[in-house]
């Protein structure tokens, strides 16, 4: 039986990403798994004792509750940009680079930024004080709303892109037929565009609501000191040398993230999104 070198390339292609995924992520997250439960001894205690510790359900809300209102301020500022972005032809390229500007700077950077902007003495509260709209700086750094906007605003691309190759595939035929029968731009909208982008809305929603769960560096620089989130108790634990229960957290964070990857793929929208993104 003589080695079919046909079939063998594609394999011998894929396995240099293989071998890397198995050795920098793999073995790490199975080693991450491995010392929860082995810590001090094989079992499930640091699991058990997460459902009586207030720190950490109250951090596990947060980080939940932090994800949700960010994923709903970068679907509602996002979906009007990208339409924007699709509709625009002479101006798309700029729009574009408007969008993928923030990739291009560091995430530490933007939080600094952030810091400036909503500091006592920032910009905002400079500004609101010498046009005499309030009396005193307001605080706004080390707040919750702090940490949404600057997490928004970083993740706003992840939203857009999405959405915008979804508005892309819709065939401008069905907007003009829908207005040949007298329906309004509102109605277009809401009755052809709307349904036909939602497989945009979803993906561009999972990613968002599923990043927002691990972010670290935003939250821990202009977030407050009481709302920590679930990463940052990560590094808390760690910096506290408790590794076990340092990777109990990370071990349900990840859980979470994969929970809500496969639920969310049974949805028609999601669903649909990546099988039209595997064509393509």
């Amino acid at each position: 039986m003589s080695f079919d070198w046909r079939r063998a390339v594609p394999l011998m292609l894929v396995a240099p990403l293989l071998i890397y995924m198995v050795v920098f992520y793999a073995l790490p997250v199975l080693a991450m798994l491995m010392r929860s439960l082995n810590d001090p001894t094989w079992s499930l205690a640091h699991y058990g004792t997460l459902f009586d510790d207030v720190v950490f359900l109250k951090t596990f809300w947060i980080t939940l509750h932090t994800s949700v209102i960010v994923t709903l301020g970068t679907l509602l500022l996002g979906y009007p940009v990208a339409l924007g972005l699709v509709r625009a032809k002479t101006m798309a390229p700029l729009i574009l680079i408007v969008i993928l500007l923030p990739f291009w700077t560091s995430v530490l950077v933007r939080s600094y930024a952030w810091m400036v902007l909503l500091g006592r003495h920032g910009i905002i509260n400079e500004a609101l004080l010498a046009a005499g709209l309030i009396d005193r700086p307001m605080r706004l750094l080390n707040t919750s709303l702090a940490t949404q906007i600057a997490m928004t605003h970083i993740l706003l691309p992840y939203m857009i892109l999405p959405i915008a190759n979804a508005l892309r595939q819709i065939d401008p035929s069905l907007m003009r037929a829908a207005s040949g029968l007298g329906a309004t731009p509102w109605m277009t909208f809401r009755q052809v565009i709307l349904p036909l982008s939602m497989p945009g809305v979803a993906a561009g929603v999972l990613l968002v609501f599923v990043l927002a769960l691990g972010f670290y560096i935003t939250p821990a620089m202009v977030g407050g000191p009481r709302e920590i989130t679930l990463s940052m108790l990560i590094a808390q634990q760690v910096d506290q040398l408790n590794w076990g229960y340092a990777a109990t957290l990370a071990a349900v964070l990840l859980a979470t993230a994969l929970a809500i990857i496969a639920g969310a793929q049974r949805l028609p929208g999601v669903g649909s999104a990546f099988r039209m993104n595997n064509v393509r």
